[in-house]
């Protein structure tokens, strides 16, 4: 039986050993941690349950179809679908719920924001037609081989890319809409992929599509459960898992892979899968092979300054996932990938499973997730951020909810860039690998092969990008190119 060897225990890491084990592969997942899921993992605190990391579960079907590789093996995993995708909330007391019915979603923005309906619809409708033009291309299949571009699919989104936004920005593409409240709000989907509304292309335009027309779902048990039902299922089909056990090594003769070293043993393997950040899979694990500069030299995304709030009250008003706008988002991101510092006035998240899972709190108590987009870790008085960052978030939750919570937080853990870039290997804390604010981001992005043969990258840092998504897809693409060889 080959072997093969995966680095990293993430969600793409999980994906990967699963589809080749599938394949017929003897597979060994190799993890620094003493815990598999990477950013997706959870934290106990004082009666409190918080998803650390990611908190937004769309297009299910991608764990579902890692669960029905192995329909002999049950490992109990479930999600419903929301009926509200996010809660908005503004200063000057506008609060708005997003419907994922798109009817009703157009019905309440119509009547919140004095939009005309025929606007908003025609943006949702391009939206889905960029979408379903370039999933294709961009999401499910490699951009780096010729192959890709023989089809007659590929052949129709690059006829019609001119067409979607690539010369512009997010920003102008949403300009259609007269109320800046209503830009303001389909500009934030440029921080799904870790970006700069001002500065990403306007084929971006077509995420809302992934939220507003395919739905946000909620998986039983948290955020945490979609990698842990996975880590389940490839324990019981005969994954072997190292923990605490650090690669230090890609090993390779001749321009073909043949193993790794860590730091306890030497491993010979047939197959090689990087699932660490493409940056210092290369510093670090590959030190004798040119570096890709071009690739590696890209901007990072921006990271995350997360506080995890035990509240010891209820807030009827909020649901699961909660946006507190700020009132100046230009200067914001500008702060953020210009200046490398955290603005005066940060739009705040606020995810409480609790709303979902009642176990997650207390009774009569809720856990807060609270998160700003934040910098990459540069070397910034990181103390100092923090501090000055938890008095301005409770400034803004007064500001758009009035209310003073900072008497009902009984129990607080913060997470910090450099904290993020410690814990999971991603560099400078970039949640996302490389930033995608220029129209060439998506082709400038490492592929998934290597041109030392069969050694592969999956996860966030690699085509087609991050998010949780995007690391299974890039798992699926990896899977597929390692099948054809």
């Amino acid at each position: 039986m080959k072997k093969a060897a995966v680095i990293g225990a993430g969600i793409g890491g999980l994906a990967i050993a699963l589809r080749l084990k599938k394949q017929g592969f003897h597979v060994t997942v190799f993890e620094k941690n003493d815990y598999s899921g990477g950013k997706l993992h959870a934290l106990e605190l004082d009666g409190y349950r918080f998803d650390l990391g990611p908190s937004l579960f769309t297009l299910p079907h991608l764990v579902d179809e890692l669960h029905q590789l192995f329909t002999e093996t049950q490992i109990p995993f479930s999600h419903k679908k929301k009926k509200i995708s996010f809660k908005y909330f503004w200063e000057d007391g506008t609060q708005f719920a997003a419907s994922t019915d798109q009817n009703q979603f157009i019905e309440g923005a119509s009547k919140t924001f004095l939009e005309n309906p025929s606007t908003l619809k025609k943006y949702l409708n391009s939206s889905k037609l960029k979408y379903e033009l370039t999933k294709g291309l961009f999401l499910e299949k490699s951009l780096h081989k010729i192959s890709t571009y023989l089809s007659k699919d590929t052949v129709k989104a690059l006829i019609q890319m001119p067409f979607l936004g690539i010369n512009n920005t997010l920003n102008q593409e949403n300009s259609v809409f007269s109320n800046p409240k209503l830009t303001q709000l389909f500009n934030r989907y440029a921080t799904y992929n870790g970006s700069d509304p001002y500065a990403t292309p306007g084929i971006m335009s077509m995420i809302p599509h992934l939220e507003l027309g395919l739905g946000t779902y909620y998986p039983a048990g948290g955020m945490h459960n979609i990698s842990q039902s996975l880590f389940k299922l490839a324990q019981e089909v005969g994954v072997e898992f190292r923990f605490r056990e650090s690669v230090t090594k890609i090993n390779h003769h001749k321009s073909k892979v043949t193993g790794v070293t860590t730091d306890q043993d030497t491993f010979d393997a047939e197959i090689v899968v990087s699932n660490m950040d493409i940056f210092p899979t290369y510093k670090k694990l590959l030190k004798d092979v040119p570096e890709p500069k071009k690739t590696l030299e890209q901007p990072r995304s921006s990271s995350a300054l997360i506080f995890y709030w035990g509240v010891k009250k209820t807030f009827p008003e909020l649901d699961l996932h909660n946006i507190l706008f700020s009132e100046n988002y230009p200067a914001e991101f500008e702060y953020i990938f210009d200046k490398r510092d955290l603005y005066e006035d940060p739009t705040v998240y606020i995810n409480i499973t609790s709303k979902e899972t009642q176990s997650d709190a207390p009774q009569g108590c809720e856990n807060w997730f609270v998160m700003i987009n934040a910098p990459g870790n540069y070397g910034q008085d990181w103390d100092d951020l923090v501090t000055k960052s938890r008095n301005r978030i409770l400034d803004k939750i007064k500001s758009c909810l009035n209310v003073d919570i900072s008497d009902l937080i009984e129990t607080e853990y913060v997470l910090t860039p450099p904290m993020i870039e410690a814990n999971t290997s991603s560099y400078r804390g970039a949640l996302y690998g490389a930033a995608s604010n220029n129209k060439m981001a998506a082709f400038l992005r490492h592929p998934n092969f290597n041109k030392i043969k069969n050694l592969y990258h999956v996860g966030g840092s690699v085509h087609p990008g991050g998010g949780i998504p995007l690391c299974l897809l890039s798992a699926k693409i990896t899977s597929d190119l390692i099948e054809k060889s």
